[in-house]
Parts: structure tokens; sequence; C-alpha cells
């Protein structure tokens, strides 16, 4: 209700509201006519008549509805600049009691100014006593609660013109010190600390958007929300922080003194993995531990350098499991033959290495020779390769030693064709092509046959460049010794599939074949096995030391003779220590 009428008006000032007086005021009031006008203060002047409002059709009908009109005890203040709104206020409070006056008259009306209380008091026209605090039982529907009659009631508003600041409080002071005196408006967000202008921070109802004295709270609690959060979201990256800095010390120390994880077991689902060349064994851990076979790359480390073998594993392809220990990984790949690989080494025939293929691949016995044959011009050899339509084998020659990495879902013919380009390309190196009419050969698969004899024939590097030497002399058209046969046993061991070193006289002399060097003259059709890097070497360079004939006495050295004289004591003696078991 408002202070000279009920009826709808803004809420009663807050003590606490910085445009709250102190207690200086002496109360006396002034009559509206002949009170001078204050600072910035619009003059209020009396009104004749007023259009009927709502409340005087309602007064004229209940005459017997008497209006109290009071005035409550006002404070001294300094005088200052009116807000606005309550400018609005006091035109609100004057206009509301001359419609008061008009409605009804009071009887025995009277204004009474006591000293400190400042009371405007009005007579009850029925005889009743004043009732200037008491509160008053709604006379009608709808009509406002009198807020100043009870015990927590707010003390009554200053005069215009006499508020001052008071000293800020301290939750209306920021960080800096500096009084915050901005008030929220009506809706503004209910996060923000402005509600939506129903209720009032204490709850009571606010009519017209809130009453002041809230805003200054809500303004202090919005602040401390705010500084709530800032110190909730402080609060989490510290402890974030903390538990980072926890976690990656404990991860630290768990590497250098925790046991590391490790599995248990020889694992479960089959995975290849590749080595490679000059891999240390932390990049071998790093492999095994990225395809699941080790837990850690310091458990597979670990085992490593305990075994003895541990530091000398070759690259390649190995063919383990998932969930392995690292002990047992390490077992794996120290043994060369569970390499997922295929190796051809130096002087092996093609069809070891068809049999290897097939082994290795899980494929049917002889699957590989057959796809040689059939994909053979798909396997990139070259030109002069299959220059003789008596070789045994077009690929003889060409599946060049080393050691190949199978890889899952391989297939031979795809395995073949590596084995050709490097051959390929070991000769290109080499230059065999160019070389071939400096030997006094007809073609570069001659250099690569002679090579493949050499190397079938001598034991080691020193005997190649002297085995080399004694096919050149042989080829001679000047010898009359061997009359340019090579004789070489490891030809009909070939053509045979053998590798007996004991072939007699007969046989050599008697078995028609074109690769049997001692039934005919000069060089097999194509090689008789796939020379290395030694013996072709030797091939390109022979020793030039006249040499024609060789023996090993004891299987272990060969012997190298220019006279057949020379050579036929060597086997007398060799023939003697075969008799006695030597």
């Amino acid at each position: 209700m408002t202070e000279y009428g009920r009826g709808q008006a803004p809420e009663p000032w807050h003590p606490e509201d910085p445009l709250y007086g102190d207690q200086g005021w002496t109360g006396q009031h002034e009559v509206p006519q002949q009170q001078p006008q204050y600072q910035h203060e619009p003059q209020y002047q009396q009104q004749p008549q007023y259009q009927q409002q709502p409340h005087q059709q309602y007064a004229q009908q209940y005459p017997q509805q008497q209006q109290h009109v009071q005035q409550y005890p006002q404070q001294q203040h300094p005088q200052q600049q009116q807000h606005p709104q309550q400018q609005q206020h006091m035109q609100q409070q004057q206009h509301m009691h001359q419609q008061a006056q008009q409605a009804q008259p009071y009887v025995g009306q009277q204004q009474a100014y006591g000293g400190q209380t400042g009371h405007l008091q009005a007579t009850d026209p029925y005889g009743g006593a004043p009732d200037p605090y008491g509160q008053q039982p709604a006379s009608y529907p709808g009509e406002a609660p009198d807020l100043y009659g009870t015990a927590e009631a707010y003390p009554p508003p200053e005069p215009p013109g006499r508020r001052r600041v008071p000293e800020p409080a301290a939750e209306w002071q920021d960080d800096h010190g500096d009084t915050d005196l901005k008030t929220e408006e009506p809706g503004e967000s209910f996060l923000a600390g402005g509600g939506d202008g129903d209720e009032g921070d204490d709850g009571r109802d606010v009519a017209g958007g809130g009453r002041r004295g809230g805003r200054g709270k809500g303004k202090a609690k919005q602040k401390k929300r705010k500084n709530g959060v800032a110190c909730l979201f402080v609060a989490v990256v510290l402890v974030g922080g903390v538990g980072g800095i926890g976690y990656y010390g404990y991860s630290f120390l768990q590497d250098r003194f925790g046991e590391a994880a490790d599995f248990t077991g020889e694992g479960t689902e089959p995975v290849d993995v590749e080595i490679k060349a000059g891999s240390s064994l932390g990049v071998m851990g790093r492999a095994l531990k990225e395809a699941g076979v080790v837990a850690s790359v310091e458990a597979f480390t670990q085992a490593a350098q305990a075994h003895p073998k541990g530091t000398s594993i070759q690259p390649g392809v190995y063919p383990l499991r998932k969930g392995m220990s690292a002990k047992s990984a390490v077992e794996l790949m120290t043994d060369p033959s569970k390499l997922n690989v295929v190796t051809v080494t130096e002087g092996m025939r093609n069809a070891a290495v068809y049999a290897a293929v097939d082994k290795k691949l899980n494929l049917k016995p002889g699957t590989t020779f057959e796809v040689s044959k059939r994909e053979l011009k798909n396997l990139g050899l070259p030109a002069w390769a299959n220059s003789n339509p008596k070789i045994m084998d077009p690929l003889e020659g060409f599946l060049y030693p080393s050691r190949y990495d199978l890889t899952k879902d391989m297939k031979p013919e795809a395995l073949l064709k590596q084995m050709v380009t490097r051959a390929k390309q070991k000769y290109d190196e080499l230059g065999v092509e160019g070389k071939a009419k400096e030997l006094g050969l007809q073609s570069p698969l001659q250099v690569i046959t002679v090579a493949s004899m050499v190397q079938a024939e001598g034991m080691n590097h020193e005997d190649f460049r002297k085995m080399s030497e004694v096919i050149y002399n042989r080829l001679e058209p000047t010898n009359d010794v061997t009359n340019q046969k090579i004789e070489f046993d490891s030809t009909i061991n070939y053509l045979k599939g053998t590798s007996n070193i004991h072939v007699t006289r007969k046989e050599a002399k008697e078995l028609d074949h074109a690769y049997n060097t001692y039934f005919y003259k000069g060089l097999t059709p194509g090689p008789i096995g796939n020379p290395g890097g030694d013996a072709l070497n030797a091939t390109l360079d022979p020793d030039k030391g006249g040499w024609m004939f060789f023996v090993s006495v004891d299987g272990k050295k060969t012997t190298f003779t220019q006279t057949y004289e020379e050579h036929m004591k060597l086997v007398d003696e060799f023939n003697a220590r075969q008799k006695n078991g030597g």
C-alpha cells in the first residue's frame, strides 16, 4: 500500500539502500502548497478535481470504509540530488492522497507534525482513535496488506533531496575496494542474480519489478556467485594439475623402477611382425607392442638382454602370436628357423628354393614349381636369360641368394618375382652383360653359368678365383688334355638332382645328357645353381695362374695344379685316403 492510500505501489525502500538516509532529519513537514521546492524536484500542485478513478468509485459505493493516511517517521538527510524513481514515488503518494480526499471527506481532520516522529495522523470519522501504524485488515478484495505495521517492516523512506550515500558495506565492495552501486534492472538473467521480478531476495512478493533494497544484495550475490565459480574453476585446475603431475610422476617411477608389464604364455592369434634391418632392441620392442605381441617395450628389452642370443636378433618377418610373454617372443626370434622367411643360400638350386617356398606358404609340394613355369614370362627375366632351348629350368641362376620376408597371404609368384628382380639388380651392378665377350663367352647367360659352377665346386673364397681360371682354361680351343670338356661332377649331380661327390668314371662317360660335362664339350645350357656375390666376382676376375686341375684330398682344402701328372698324384692320394676310411 502507499503512504496515502491503499493500492498497488512500489515496495518500501530497504534500509540498506544506498539512497536511504541517516537519522539527521528533523521530520518537520510543510504544507505542500507552502513548502519550498526541493532541489531538482517539481512543485506538487493541489488539483481541484480529478476524473473519478477506480479507487474513488469504490470509496463512494462504500462510504463506511475509511482510509487511513499514514505519515511515517522520517530521518534527517543532507540535501542531495533526487533520484528519478523517488520523484515518481512522491508524485504517486500526492496523487493517491488527493484521490482519498475527494472520495470521502475526513471528520475533524487535523494534521499534526509531532517533534521527532513526524506522523501525519487521520482522525477516524466514526470516533475511532487514529491508527498510525496498526495493520489494517483489507476492506475489499485485492487490497494490498499494510507492510509497515509489522515488527519486521522496514522504516519508511526519507524525503526527497535529503538522502546521502552511506558508507559502503563490505558486501558491496569489489576486489579493489570500489563500491558497486549499480542496480539490476527487472528482467535480468536469473543466473546473474536478477530473477524474474516476482520475488525479492527475502522471498516477499515484489510489485512493479522488484524492490530496490534487494537489488544491491542481488548484485552482491551475483558477484559472490561469480567469485564462487572462479574459485571452483581455480580449484578444479589445481586439482587437475596436481593429479596430472602425480600420474606422470607415478608413470615415470613405474617405468624406471617398477616391474614392466608383461603377458604370460605362448600367445593366441597369429600375427606377422617385420623387424627391419638396423633396428635396435627398443625399436623391435615398439614394433612388437604395436602389433599386440608383447605388453611393453621394457619387458621385451629386458628379456632380450637376459637371453644369450638376444642381442643378435636378425631382421625379417617373424610369425608371432598376440599376447605372448616377452621371454617367449625372444626365444622364437633368436631361432632363425622360426623366421617367416625363405632364405636362398649361395649355390642353392631352384628345386630346393621351390620346396622351401611351398613349406613356408603352406602349399602343396610342387605348387611353386608349377607357378614358375606358368608365370615365367611375367617374372621379369632379362631378354638374354632364356637363350638355349635345352635349359632345364629357365629360372635357374635368377633366384638370387638372399633372405626374403614372407607377408601374410603372400603368393608364390610375388615371391619369385622379388628374387628375379634382385638378381637382375645385382647382375646390372656387376656389368655382366658387357663383360661376356671380354671373358671369351658367348652370352651373359654363360657368365652366370660359369659362376654357378664356380660356386658348386669351390669351397671358399680362396678357391673361387682359381676355380674360374680352371673353367676358362678348359674351354680354350688349345686344351688337348680334356678336349674342351669341363668334366665337373657337379653338373652330373645337378641333372640327377643329387649331391653325391662320388661319380664313377663309367657313369660319367656313358650318361648322354646336355648337362653332362664329361660327355659334352663346353658349358651346360644354363646355370646349375644360383651363384652368390663372391662367385660372381671371381668369375669376372679369374686368378690367371694357369690352373687346369684341382682335387680336395681331405674334403676341406682344394689343391690346384697346372699339369695332369701333378693332378694324378693327388688323385692317388685321395683314393688311398678313401680306402683307409679317411
